[in-house]
Protein backbone atom coordinates (compact mmCIF):
# COMPACT_ATOMS: atom_id res chain seq x y z
CA UNK A 1 0.00 0.00 0.00
CA UNK A 2 2.67 2.42 1.24
CA UNK A 3 4.30 1.93 -2.12
CA UNK A 4 1.50 2.54 -4.74
CA UNK A 5 0.92 5.82 -2.25
CA UNK A 6 4.30 6.72 -3.33
CA UNK A 7 3.94 6.03 -7.05
CA UNK A 8 0.95 7.98 -7.40
CA UNK A 9 2.75 10.62 -5.36
CA UNK A 10 5.23 10.49 -8.26
CA UNK A 11 2.94 10.52 -11.13
CA UNK A 12 0.76 13.55 -9.17
CA UNK A 13 4.07 15.42 -8.74
CA UNK A 14 5.09 15.01 -12.74
CA UNK A 15 7.64 17.17 -13.93
CA UNK A 16 6.37 20.72 -12.62
CA UNK A 17 3.41 23.01 -10.67
CA UNK A 18 1.30 23.01 -14.22
CA UNK A 19 1.94 26.98 -13.97
CA UNK A 20 3.26 29.56 -15.79
CA UNK A 21 5.54 31.68 -14.13
CA UNK A 22 6.55 35.92 -14.44
CA UNK A 23 6.17 36.94 -18.38
CA UNK A 24 5.68 33.68 -19.07
CA UNK A 25 2.04 34.14 -18.19
CA UNK A 26 1.97 36.12 -21.48
CA UNK A 27 3.27 32.84 -23.75
CA UNK A 28 1.18 30.53 -25.18
CA UNK A 29 2.14 27.27 -23.52
CA UNK A 30 1.91 23.76 -23.83
CA UNK A 31 1.32 20.89 -21.02
CA UNK A 32 3.38 17.96 -21.45
CA UNK A 33 2.23 14.70 -20.61
CA UNK A 34 3.01 13.25 -16.51
CA UNK A 35 4.73 9.85 -15.77
CA UNK A 36 8.24 10.43 -17.13
CA UNK A 37 9.67 10.63 -13.69
CA UNK A 38 10.13 6.68 -13.67
CA UNK A 39 13.29 6.34 -15.53
CA UNK A 40 15.68 2.71 -16.34
CA UNK A 41 15.40 0.66 -13.77
CA UNK A 42 13.78 2.51 -10.82
CA UNK A 43 12.74 6.09 -10.16
CA UNK A 44 14.77 9.11 -10.82
CA UNK A 45 14.75 11.56 -7.39
CA UNK A 46 16.47 14.66 -6.66
CA UNK A 47 19.93 14.03 -5.28
CA UNK A 48 20.89 17.38 -4.56
CA UNK A 49 19.81 18.53 -0.30
CA UNK A 50 20.73 22.03 -0.53
CA UNK A 51 18.20 24.72 -2.04
CA UNK A 52 19.37 26.47 -5.58
CA UNK A 53 19.98 29.60 -5.37
CA UNK A 54 16.96 32.35 -6.18
CA UNK A 55 18.63 34.27 -8.68
CA UNK A 56 16.64 34.55 -12.00
CA UNK A 57 17.03 36.11 -15.83
CA UNK A 58 15.74 39.21 -15.33
CA UNK A 59 13.85 40.39 -18.92
CA UNK A 60 14.51 37.11 -20.39
CA UNK A 61 11.55 34.86 -21.21
CA UNK A 62 10.46 31.57 -19.29
CA UNK A 63 10.20 30.96 -15.43
CA UNK A 64 11.12 33.86 -12.92
CA UNK A 65 9.87 32.27 -9.69
CA UNK A 66 12.38 29.38 -10.48
CA UNK A 67 12.02 25.70 -8.56
CA UNK A 68 14.61 24.08 -6.08
CA UNK A 69 14.31 20.34 -5.49
CA UNK A 70 12.39 19.27 -2.87
CA UNK A 71 12.33 15.42 -1.34
CA UNK A 72 10.94 12.45 -2.55
CA UNK A 73 10.69 8.71 -0.97
CA UNK A 74 14.15 7.31 -1.15
CA UNK A 75 11.90 3.98 -0.54
CA UNK A 76 11.04 2.50 -3.84
CA UNK A 77 12.87 -0.44 -5.18
CA UNK A 78 15.33 0.62 -7.67
CA UNK A 79 15.97 4.22 -6.00
CA UNK A 80 18.51 4.51 -4.45
CA UNK A 81 22.33 4.95 -5.75
CA UNK A 82 20.80 7.46 -8.88
CA UNK A 83 23.06 10.43 -9.17
CA UNK A 84 21.76 14.11 -9.97
CA UNK A 85 22.63 13.48 -14.00
CA UNK A 86 19.63 11.11 -13.66
CA UNK A 87 17.23 12.92 -12.10
CA UNK A 88 14.75 15.93 -12.64
CA UNK A 89 14.58 18.35 -9.73
CA UNK A 90 10.87 17.54 -8.72
CA UNK A 91 8.36 19.89 -7.00
CA UNK A 92 5.56 19.35 -4.20
CA UNK A 93 2.76 16.55 -4.41
CA UNK A 94 0.46 19.16 -5.60
CA UNK A 95 2.02 19.51 -8.66
CA UNK A 96 0.34 18.50 -11.85
CA UNK A 97 1.91 18.37 -15.66
CA UNK A 98 4.66 21.26 -16.52
CA UNK A 99 3.84 24.02 -19.02
CA UNK A 100 6.62 25.16 -21.53
CA UNK A 101 6.97 28.41 -22.63
CA UNK A 102 7.01 29.35 -26.38
CA UNK A 103 10.34 30.91 -27.02
CA UNK A 104 11.99 31.94 -30.60
CA UNK A 105 14.88 30.86 -31.40
CA UNK A 106 17.28 34.00 -30.33
CA UNK A 107 15.66 33.63 -27.12
CA UNK A 108 16.33 30.31 -26.56
CA UNK A 109 20.04 31.03 -27.85
CA UNK A 110 20.60 34.47 -25.42
CA UNK A 111 19.35 32.51 -22.50
CA UNK A 112 22.42 29.90 -24.04
CA UNK A 113 24.70 32.76 -23.97
CA UNK A 114 24.05 34.35 -20.44
CA UNK A 115 25.58 31.11 -18.70
CA UNK A 116 28.99 31.36 -21.62
CA UNK A 117 29.02 35.04 -21.08
CA UNK A 118 29.53 34.18 -16.99
CA UNK A 119 31.69 31.06 -17.72
CA UNK A 120 29.11 29.04 -15.24
CA UNK A 121 31.47 26.07 -13.99
CA UNK A 122 30.37 22.61 -14.79
CA UNK A 123 28.70 20.49 -11.63
CA UNK A 124 26.05 17.53 -11.05
CA UNK A 125 24.89 19.27 -7.53
CA UNK A 126 25.27 22.86 -7.73
CA UNK A 127 22.74 25.32 -9.48
CA UNK A 128 22.37 28.51 -11.12
CA UNK A 129 19.72 30.17 -11.95
CA UNK A 130 17.16 27.32 -10.10
CA UNK A 131 18.73 24.51 -12.85
CA UNK A 132 21.45 22.09 -12.27
CA UNK A 133 24.62 23.27 -13.66
CA UNK A 134 25.40 19.66 -15.88
CA UNK A 135 24.29 19.63 -19.50
CA UNK A 136 20.86 18.98 -19.41
CA UNK A 137 20.79 21.22 -16.78
CA UNK A 138 22.06 24.01 -19.08
CA UNK A 139 19.29 22.86 -21.95
CA UNK A 140 16.36 22.98 -19.74
CA UNK A 141 17.75 26.67 -18.57
CA UNK A 142 17.85 27.33 -22.34
CA UNK A 143 14.45 26.21 -23.05
CA UNK A 144 12.99 27.67 -20.02
CA UNK A 145 11.58 24.88 -18.54
CA UNK A 146 9.92 24.40 -15.19
CA UNK A 147 13.35 22.50 -13.75
CA UNK A 148 16.39 20.68 -14.65
CA UNK A 149 15.76 17.47 -16.57
CA UNK A 150 18.13 14.92 -17.64
CA UNK A 151 19.08 13.14 -21.07
CA UNK A 152 16.39 10.61 -20.41
CA UNK A 153 13.56 12.94 -20.63
CA UNK A 154 14.59 15.88 -22.59
CA UNK A 155 13.02 14.15 -25.72
CA UNK A 156 9.74 14.89 -23.98
CA UNK A 157 9.54 18.14 -24.47
CA UNK A 158 10.72 18.01 -27.89
CA UNK A 159 9.94 16.79 -30.92
CA UNK A 160 12.74 14.91 -33.58
CA UNK A 161 14.24 16.49 -36.90
CA UNK A 162 16.32 15.64 -39.49
CA UNK A 163 20.28 16.86 -39.76
CA UNK A 164 19.55 18.93 -42.30
CA UNK A 165 16.93 20.87 -40.69
CA UNK A 166 18.95 21.45 -37.82
CA UNK A 167 18.57 25.69 -36.72
CA UNK A 168 19.83 27.74 -33.96
CA UNK A 169 18.07 26.73 -30.18
CA UNK A 170 17.54 23.26 -31.27
CA UNK A 171 19.53 20.02 -30.10
CA UNK A 172 21.54 17.34 -30.64
CA UNK A 173 21.22 14.52 -27.86
CA UNK A 174 22.73 11.04 -26.75
CA UNK A 175 21.25 8.77 -23.71
CA UNK A 176 23.19 5.93 -23.10
CA UNK A 177 19.80 4.32 -21.75
CA UNK A 178 22.01 1.01 -20.30
CA UNK A 179 24.32 3.43 -18.71
CA UNK A 180 23.48 7.12 -18.54
CA UNK A 181 26.70 8.04 -16.91
CA UNK A 182 29.13 6.80 -19.84
CA UNK A 183 28.59 8.95 -22.30
CA UNK A 184 25.20 11.02 -22.09
CA UNK A 185 25.42 14.35 -23.32
CA UNK A 186 23.52 17.03 -25.11
CA UNK A 187 24.25 20.31 -27.27
CA UNK A 188 22.68 23.19 -28.41
CA UNK A 189 23.52 23.25 -31.96
CA UNK A 190 23.51 27.41 -32.99
CA UNK A 191 25.17 26.99 -36.86
CA UNK A 192 27.00 25.12 -39.23
CA UNK A 193 30.83 25.32 -39.26
CA UNK A 194 31.14 24.06 -42.97
CA UNK A 195 28.61 23.76 -46.32
CA UNK A 196 29.26 20.39 -46.01
CA UNK A 197 27.45 20.19 -42.47
CA UNK A 198 30.16 18.06 -40.96
CA UNK A 199 30.79 20.29 -38.21
CA UNK A 200 28.67 22.72 -36.22
CA UNK A 201 29.09 25.57 -33.57
CA UNK A 202 27.09 24.74 -30.59
CA UNK A 203 27.16 25.55 -27.00
CA UNK A 204 27.18 23.61 -24.27
CA UNK A 205 27.55 23.05 -20.51
CA UNK A 206 31.01 20.74 -19.99
CA UNK A 207 33.89 20.92 -17.89
CA UNK A 208 35.67 23.34 -16.94
CA UNK A 209 32.61 25.72 -17.83
CA UNK A 210 30.06 26.70 -20.20
CA UNK A 211 31.68 26.29 -23.95
CA UNK A 212 30.81 27.88 -27.17
CA UNK A 213 32.82 26.03 -29.65
CA UNK A 214 33.07 23.81 -32.71
CA UNK A 215 32.15 20.04 -32.85
CA UNK A 216 32.20 17.75 -35.78
CA UNK A 217 28.75 16.34 -35.85
CA UNK A 218 27.76 14.85 -33.96
CA UNK A 219 29.84 15.05 -30.84
CA UNK A 220 33.54 14.45 -30.30
CA UNK A 221 32.68 10.98 -29.43
CA UNK A 222 29.53 8.44 -29.96
CA UNK A 223 29.32 10.78 -33.10
CA UNK A 224 27.13 8.54 -34.91
CA UNK A 225 24.58 7.76 -32.11
CA UNK A 226 23.78 11.77 -31.29
CA UNK A 227 20.25 12.32 -32.86
CA UNK A 228 18.72 16.09 -33.23
CA UNK A 229 15.97 17.57 -31.30
CA UNK A 230 13.73 20.80 -31.65
CA UNK A 231 12.19 22.75 -28.44
CA UNK A 232 8.45 21.72 -28.65
CA UNK A 233 7.41 24.90 -27.98
CA UNK A 234 9.15 26.82 -30.15
CA UNK A 235 8.01 30.40 -31.58
CA UNK A 236 8.07 31.21 -35.06
CA UNK A 237 8.11 34.68 -36.37
CA UNK A 238 8.92 37.88 -35.78
CA UNK A 239 5.99 38.90 -34.32
CA UNK A 240 7.13 37.06 -30.85
CA UNK A 241 9.94 39.38 -30.75
CA UNK A 242 9.99 42.65 -32.09
CA UNK A 243 12.09 45.19 -32.46
CA UNK A 244 12.88 46.63 -28.58
CA UNK A 245 13.41 50.37 -30.06
CA UNK A 246 16.13 52.53 -31.04
CA UNK A 247 16.02 53.86 -27.08
CA UNK A 248 17.59 50.02 -26.71
CA UNK A 249 20.77 50.56 -28.52
CA UNK A 250 23.40 52.91 -28.31
CA UNK A 251 25.90 54.53 -25.63
CA UNK A 252 24.67 54.22 -21.85
CA UNK A 253 22.07 51.54 -22.63
CA UNK A 254 22.37 48.05 -20.67
CA UNK A 255 19.55 45.51 -21.20
CA UNK A 256 19.20 42.12 -22.28
CA UNK A 257 18.54 43.33 -25.78
CA UNK A 258 22.19 44.44 -25.89
CA UNK A 259 22.90 40.90 -25.28
CA UNK A 260 20.23 38.94 -27.46
CA UNK A 261 21.67 41.31 -30.51
CA UNK A 262 25.34 40.67 -30.19
CA UNK A 263 24.66 36.84 -29.92
CA UNK A 264 22.76 37.48 -33.09
CA UNK A 265 25.72 38.85 -34.50
CA UNK A 266 28.43 36.38 -33.15
CA UNK A 267 26.15 33.90 -34.75
CA UNK A 268 26.74 35.63 -37.86
CA UNK A 269 30.04 35.98 -37.97
CA UNK A 270 30.79 38.82 -35.60
CA UNK A 271 32.58 37.14 -33.40
CA UNK A 272 36.33 38.77 -34.08
CA UNK A 273 34.31 42.30 -32.44
CA UNK A 274 34.50 41.12 -29.06
CA UNK A 275 37.12 40.62 -26.60
CA UNK A 276 34.85 39.36 -24.45
CA UNK A 277 30.66 38.76 -24.16
CA UNK A 278 28.49 39.58 -25.46
CA UNK A 279 26.57 41.14 -22.60
CA UNK A 280 23.97 43.14 -21.60
CA UNK A 281 26.67 46.50 -21.43
CA UNK A 282 26.29 48.57 -24.77
CA UNK A 283 29.71 49.19 -25.91
CA UNK A 284 32.11 49.66 -29.30
CA UNK A 285 32.00 46.04 -29.96
CA UNK A 286 28.67 46.00 -30.89
CA UNK A 287 28.74 48.97 -32.60
CA UNK A 288 31.43 47.44 -35.18
CA UNK A 289 29.87 44.50 -35.24
CA UNK A 290 26.12 45.89 -36.15
CA UNK A 291 28.08 48.42 -38.63
CA UNK A 292 29.72 44.87 -40.35
CA UNK A 293 26.16 43.33 -40.54
CA UNK A 294 24.81 46.46 -42.03
CA UNK A 295 27.80 46.96 -44.75
CA UNK A 296 27.43 42.94 -45.32
CA UNK A 297 23.87 43.85 -46.35
CA UNK A 298 25.22 46.80 -48.80
CA UNK A 299 23.95 49.45 -46.83
CA UNK A 300 26.13 52.75 -46.80
CA UNK A 301 26.48 56.15 -44.75
CA UNK A 302 23.26 56.55 -42.23
CA UNK A 303 21.86 53.12 -42.87
CA UNK A 304 25.39 51.47 -41.84
CA UNK A 305 25.77 53.47 -38.61
CA UNK A 306 26.11 50.95 -36.26
CA UNK A 307 23.02 51.19 -34.73
CA UNK A 308 20.00 49.24 -35.13
CA UNK A 309 16.98 49.80 -36.62
CA UNK A 310 13.52 47.67 -37.79
CA UNK A 311 15.00 46.17 -40.37
CA UNK A 312 18.59 44.96 -38.95
CA UNK A 313 16.47 43.87 -36.21
CA UNK A 314 14.37 41.59 -38.78
CA UNK A 315 17.08 40.12 -40.86
CA UNK A 316 18.87 38.93 -37.75
CA UNK A 317 15.88 37.62 -36.08
CA UNK A 318 14.64 35.43 -38.75
CA UNK A 319 18.26 34.74 -40.19
CA UNK A 320 18.21 36.56 -43.19
CA UNK A 321 20.59 38.64 -45.41
CA UNK A 322 24.47 38.20 -45.93
CA UNK A 323 26.87 37.01 -43.05
CA UNK A 324 29.66 39.52 -41.80
CA UNK A 325 32.27 38.44 -44.21
CA UNK A 326 36.11 38.22 -42.70
CA UNK A 327 38.02 41.27 -42.14
CA UNK A 328 40.20 42.49 -44.60
CA UNK A 329 42.82 40.91 -44.95
CA UNK A 330 41.13 37.75 -45.46
CA UNK A 331 38.09 39.60 -47.52
CA UNK A 332 37.61 38.72 -51.02
CA UNK A 333 40.58 36.11 -51.20
CA UNK A 334 42.89 33.71 -49.23
CA UNK A 335 45.93 35.61 -47.47
CA UNK A 336 49.37 34.34 -48.24
CA UNK A 337 50.49 31.38 -46.16
CA UNK A 338 53.41 33.28 -43.74
CA UNK A 339 55.48 30.23 -43.29
CA UNK A 340 55.01 27.54 -40.77
CA UNK A 341 58.58 29.53 -38.96
CA UNK A 342 55.44 32.32 -37.91
CA UNK A 343 53.59 30.21 -35.79
CA UNK A 344 55.52 29.34 -32.44
CA UNK A 345 55.78 30.19 -28.87
CA UNK A 346 57.42 33.94 -28.54
CA UNK A 347 56.46 34.67 -32.10
CA UNK A 348 54.15 37.66 -33.05
CA UNK A 349 52.47 39.60 -35.62
CA UNK A 350 49.54 40.37 -37.60
CA UNK A 351 49.38 36.98 -39.60
CA UNK A 352 49.05 35.84 -35.67
CA UNK A 353 46.18 38.49 -35.19
CA UNK A 354 45.05 37.64 -38.51
CA UNK A 355 44.51 33.74 -37.40
CA UNK A 356 42.86 34.56 -34.00
CA UNK A 357 40.20 36.76 -35.52
CA UNK A 358 39.35 34.19 -38.23
CA UNK A 359 39.54 31.41 -35.89
CA UNK A 360 36.74 33.04 -34.05
CA UNK A 361 34.70 34.05 -37.21
CA UNK A 362 34.76 30.51 -37.72
CA UNK A 363 33.81 29.69 -34.31
CA UNK A 364 36.61 28.24 -33.26
CA UNK A 365 37.48 30.32 -30.08
CA UNK A 366 36.61 28.71 -27.25
CA UNK A 367 40.35 28.60 -25.75
CA UNK A 368 40.51 32.22 -25.92
CA UNK A 369 40.36 34.24 -22.44
CA UNK A 370 40.14 37.78 -23.80
CA UNK A 371 40.31 37.22 -27.50
CA UNK A 372 43.11 37.02 -30.17
CA UNK A 373 46.01 39.31 -30.27
CA UNK A 374 49.19 39.66 -32.21
CA UNK A 375 51.05 37.29 -29.74
CA UNK A 376 51.19 33.24 -30.60
CA UNK A 377 49.50 31.60 -27.55
CA UNK A 378 48.86 27.76 -26.36
CA UNK A 379 45.13 29.74 -26.47
CA UNK A 380 46.38 29.70 -30.56
CA UNK A 381 47.65 26.47 -30.46
CA UNK A 382 44.58 24.70 -29.11
CA UNK A 383 42.38 27.00 -30.99
CA UNK A 384 43.90 25.46 -34.18
CA UNK A 385 44.24 22.15 -33.03
CA UNK A 386 40.25 22.34 -32.75
CA UNK A 387 39.98 23.77 -36.20
CA UNK A 388 42.20 20.80 -37.30
CA UNK A 389 40.04 18.22 -36.10
CA UNK A 390 37.10 18.68 -37.43
CA UNK A 391 38.30 18.40 -40.55
CA UNK A 392 38.57 15.03 -39.27
CA UNK A 393 42.66 15.05 -38.91
CA UNK A 394 44.81 13.48 -36.49
CA UNK A 395 48.16 12.77 -35.26
CA UNK A 396 50.46 15.30 -36.62
CA UNK A 397 48.06 16.42 -38.97
CA UNK A 398 45.97 18.03 -36.02
CA UNK A 399 49.20 19.78 -33.99
CA UNK A 400 47.66 22.92 -33.34
CA UNK A 401 50.29 24.60 -35.57
CA UNK A 402 48.76 25.64 -39.05
CA UNK A 403 50.44 24.55 -42.15
CA UNK A 404 49.59 25.57 -45.88
CA UNK A 405 46.72 23.10 -45.61
CA UNK A 406 44.85 24.82 -42.21
CA UNK A 407 45.56 27.98 -43.48
CA UNK A 408 44.21 27.56 -46.59
CA UNK A 409 41.04 25.97 -45.58
CA UNK A 410 40.44 28.16 -42.47
CA UNK A 411 40.58 31.29 -44.95
CA UNK A 412 38.21 29.70 -47.79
Amino acid sequence: MRLARNVRRLRRAGLGDGRAHGRAQLRPVVTVAAGTVLAGTGVAHAAQSSTPPSTTFADLPGPTDLPGPSDLPTDLPGSAGLRSTAAWTMRGDDAGPPVLTELTRAEIVSRAARWLNSRVPYSRSHFRDGYRTDCSGFISMAWGLDGSAWTGNLTDFAVPIAKDDLAAGDILLFHNPADPERGSHVVLFDHWADRSHTSYVGYEQSRPHTLRRTIPYGYFTHGTEYRAYRYRNLASGISELPFPGAESFGPGASNSSVTLLGSMLVGRGGGRFYTEGPGPEWGDADRAATQAFQQAQGWRDAEADGLPGPHTWRLLINGGGRDIPGDALGAGRTPDFPGVDSFAPGRSGSHVLALGRQLTTRGYDSHYRVGPDPIWTEADRLNVQDFQRAQGWRGTEADGYPGPDTWTRLFE
